[in-house]
């Protein structure tokens, strides 16, 4: 096996892994791993690392890549699997381009309170080198074979940006309704103008993402989204993220970083972003209302 390192900034978090270990259920398995983890501000710097996968929330993402810094060296590959779009011009403050990757993840999880995670169904990570170079080419490669001997179902993506774009539509959809009409995903999905939703919000994405060169087809990523965030016996009953954010801990969500993208995204390029503009504006009058930090 490897040697994994967890760094994170909760600090009820790290200290109830550092007296139970982590703990979660994944698919009704429960499993404990003891792992060592710091606070992200007390980190050793000390520490070696051949891979850094990022996992914060997009805007605890300059924090934490600035509390880490001690532990990037030259030969230490970074991976970006953060939700959203546009997280590579944050980290390249920080690392070199040649050494980061950037992908997303389609599994599913969720946080039950500190310690405890809960997973759901199957997944898979796409990923790819920042930059066209042999050398990082091969450095990815070497990472997927890593993930993949963990189970992880990684594959190298040539065309990142669209698995990105594809898992940014999932977010757009599921996590901001679901926020907003306290649902989980499976009875959003009952609703009958949830079909007509999740296709204007998708539509909005695949219009911004053609000004960069991302042909994203509008009914096969409804068809996916439907086929895999409705159904109950696989990830259907799940409240995304982005729920658990602001209706259980009361935090300030991503919704910047995903509807809010689009919206901006779209000014820029004189794309309409309606549905996208009035759902980042309702999350955050949301979060105001709720007194969110």
């Amino acid at each position: 096996g490897h040697k994994v390192t967890l760094v994170d900034g909760w600090k009820e978090h790290v200290t109830a892994i550092q007296k139970d270990g982590l703990q979660a259920n994944l698919n009704g398995e429960e499993v404990v791993a003891k792992l060592p983890i710091y606070l992200q501000s007390e980190v050793d710097p000390t520490l070696s690392n051949d891979l850094i996968i990022l996992f914060t929330k997009a805007m605890q993402l300059e924090a934490m890549l600035a509390d880490i810094q001690p532990l990037i060296h030259d030969n230490t590959a970074v991976l970006c699997l953060l939700n959203g779009i546009g997280h590579e011009e944050v980290i390249e403050k920080y690392v070199p381009r040649n050494q980061i990757m950037i992908g997303n993840t389609m599994w599913t999880a969720g946080m039950e309170e500190p310690e405890r995670a809960k997973l759901f169904g199957n997944g898979s990570i796409a990923l790819k080198n920042l930059v066209a170079d042999p050398k990082a080419e091969q450095a990815a490669y070497k990472v997927i074979e890593t993930l993949n001997s963990a189970g992880l179902n990684a594959q190298y993506t040539e065309n990142i940006l669209y698995a990105i774009y594809k898992k940014a539509c999932v977010n757009g959809t599921m996590n901001s309704l679901c926020t907003l009409l306290l649902a989980n995903m499976a009875d959003f999905g009952d609703t009958t103008p949830a079909h007509n939703i999740v296709v204007k919000i998708v539509s909005e994405f695949a219009e911004v993402a053609k000004h960069e060169n991302v042909d994203l087809n509008v009914t096969e990523t409804v068809d996916y989204i439907e086929k895999n965030c409705y159904n109950r016996d696989t990830i259907g009953l799940h409240y995304p993220s982005m729920y658990q954010d602001l209706n259980e801990y009361n935090r300030l969500t991503e919704i910047d970083y995903i509807n809010g993208a689009i919206a901006r995204k779209g000014q820029q390029y004189g794309v309409d972003t309606p549905y996208c503009a009035l759902i980042t504006e309702l999350v955050h009058c949301k979060e105001q209302l709720l007194g969110a930090k």
